[in-house]
């Protein structure tokens, strides 16, 4: 797995490589699709994991899935050390168990630029998944980690952050989801 991207923050050398892919920003289909299971853990599926870290550290996301990035993929990675997220990737992700209160909280998505909203999510989350060398293993969260799961796992099944934000919320960006289609029709 590779390291977290150095910074200045912490005294290092920037990470001067370059991400091949580009964040897809809504309403692009592939955010709108159920991803495909991972086959077999390979060369081309590690090159996709280290290019995902790479644009989630340039965008300063605290998480990424394969369908961000245009790939129909059942992926997704994590790491911010602000909020205690590992730096990991998770292949083929299941939740085993969803459970603890319901907690509502501000959310953001790289592939909605400048749209927030509150989400309501389980606060206790165990996920099991394939690691980048392709082993099997089971985490427990009931932090910031148990959110950042759920919302990746949910750009893996086609759902994003506009389908499960509050009615008002949703009222609230209704302009900026607007303009995101506009600007898409606009590119055709």
């Amino acid at each position: 797995m590779p390291e977290p991207a150095p910074n200045a923050a912490n005294g290092a050398r920037p990470d001067t490589r370059v991400p091949k892919r580009q964040v897809v920003l809504y309403p692009d289909p592939v955010l709108r699709r159920k991803a495909q299971p991972v086959k077999a853990v390979d060369s081309s599926i590690r090159e996709l994991v280290e290019d995902m870290f790479l644009l989630m550290d340039l965008e300063e996301g605290a998480g990424l899935a394969a369908p961000q990035v245009g790939e129909s993929l059942r992926i997704f990675v994590t790491g911010t050390h602000e909020r205690g997220v590992p730096r990991k990737a998770y292949i083929n992700p299941v939740f085993v168990e969803l459970g603890g209160d319901f907690e509502s909280m501000d959310e953001g998505c790289l592939s909605l630029p400048e749209i927030r909203g509150s989400v309501r999510r389980p606060t206790q989350v165990t996920i099991r998944a394939l690691d980048i060398d392709g082993r099997e293993f089971t985490e427990t969260s009931s932090d910031f980690s148990a959110r950042v799961w759920q919302h990746e796992f949910d750009h893996l099944e086609g759902v994003l952050i506009i389908d499960k934000m509050s009615p008002l919320d949703r009222l609230r960006v209704r302009r900026a989801v607007k303009d995101l289609k506009a600007a898409a029709d606009g590119d055709a």
